[in-house]
């Protein structure tokens, strides 16, 4: 019994270690947290302005028919490339033809009776000096005259016209460029002042775009920016401010821009949808943060800190900022890391493994 008692203090001491390093353990095995850092350093914080719209073109006509009639003959179909002066549709000429032929029948026949009234009106006025005739008649007789005078003025007009849309019967392209839109097709009756085609300069592409009212002031000619399509997400192209709308609309409060494609999109159309960022201020040498690794407490801002691999909030003091990164005024200095996404369950002093070191 004695030897017992003198174990058993032996087994107690031992198992009272292995309770303590098994609570040490259950402690510190989740104070290790996997991080992905950004080194803080300075760069080039470039501030844009974001907008949405569509392809446009500088150099585009829709082209209407200017007299009725019916199509005889399509030059170009939707798709094709045309040129200045070329074609586009021509009216039949027959009808058109037929129709100057009848004015001018008609013209001719009013002005051969203008003529016999002009002589009888002359006439008139000799017999009435003769005592022949009356005065009711010589008036009678020059109200004919001067209504057929009327009438044949009506049918020099319509003649003229006609002759007007002999030279209409071809509707050309006033651009070189892409034909969008054919709405005719050979033996069609189209209307007066109907849209028939559309031509675009394929090389005149511009994106136009509408900025919040807010914005707008900060854009000027020249600027530079970045055009995305949702047609190819994957790209972006370069371009530069050509144009700021004086105008806000009222009902959504903006103003339309349009920016100049640099360089060439092939297969780029009409009405894609697109975005721009519109660069309008640039700074360089200045110190800055991802976006996403600085979070708000209190109405302060911090960032998690890493020194010497561990866990360490800091107050930051934050100045301009874009879509990517934040400007730091005050609180950390070049060389320094901080978390990229901060969770909710750091604590300071924390040990971190580091995962990644983020390099943008």
């Amino acid at each position: 019994m004695q030897s017992l008692q003198k174990i058993l203090p032996k087994y107690t001491i031992a198992l009272g270690v292995i309770f303590l390093i098994t609570i040490v353990y259950l402690i510190t095995r989740g104070n290790t947290v996997s991080v992905e850092v950004h080194p803080v350093r300075k760069m080039e914080l470039a501030r844009a302005v974001y907008a949405t719209g569509y392809v446009d073109a500088d150099a585009m006509a829709d082209l209407s028919s200017e007299l009725s009639g019916t199509v005889g003959f399509v030059g170009a179909l939707a798709g094709e490339w045309v040129t200045k002066g070329s074609a586009i549709l021509e009216f039949d000429e027959r009808q058109l033809q037929l129709a100057f032929e009848e004015a001018g029948a008609a013209y001719a026949e009013q002005r051969s009776e203008t003529e016999d009234l002009r002589i009888k009106r002359e006439r008139s006025r000799n017999l009435l000096q003769a005592g022949a005739i009356s005065r009711q008649d010589l008036e009678e007789a020059e109200k004919e005259y001067f209504q057929a005078k009327k009438l044949l003025r009506q049918r020099e007009l319509q003649l003229k016209s006609r002759q007007n849309d002999l030279r209409k019967k071809i509707v050309r392209s006033p651009i070189n460029g892409v034909l969008t839109l054919q709405n005719a097709k050979a033996g069609d009756y189209i209307a007066a002042n109907t849209l028939v085609a559309r031509v675009v300069d394929t090389t005149s592409y511009m994106i136009n775009v509408e900025v919040d009212e807010l914005d707008v002031l900060r854009l000027k000619t020249g600027q530079r920016a970045a055009i995305a399509l949702d047609a190819l997400p994957e790209k972006r192209f370069s371009a530069k401010v050509s144009r700021v709308v004086p105008q806000t609309d009222k009902i959504t409060k903006t103003s339309r821009v349009y920016i100049k494609l640099e360089e060439h999109v092939e297969g780029i159309q009409i009405g894609m949808t697109a975005t721009a960022n519109i660069i309008y201020s640039v700074r360089n040498g200045v110190l800055l943060v991802p976006v996403s690794s600085v979070f708000e407490e209190a109405g302060s801002d911090f960032v998690w800190k890493i020194v010497n691999r561990k866990l360490q909030k800091q107050k930051i003091v934050r100045g301009a900022s874009d879509i990517r990164y934040i400007e730091v005024l005050e609180g950390l200095a070049e060389g320094d890391s901080v978390v990229v996404t901060p969770e909710e369950r750091f604590r300071e002093g924390m040990d971190t493994k580091i995962d990644a070191e983020k390099k943008e």
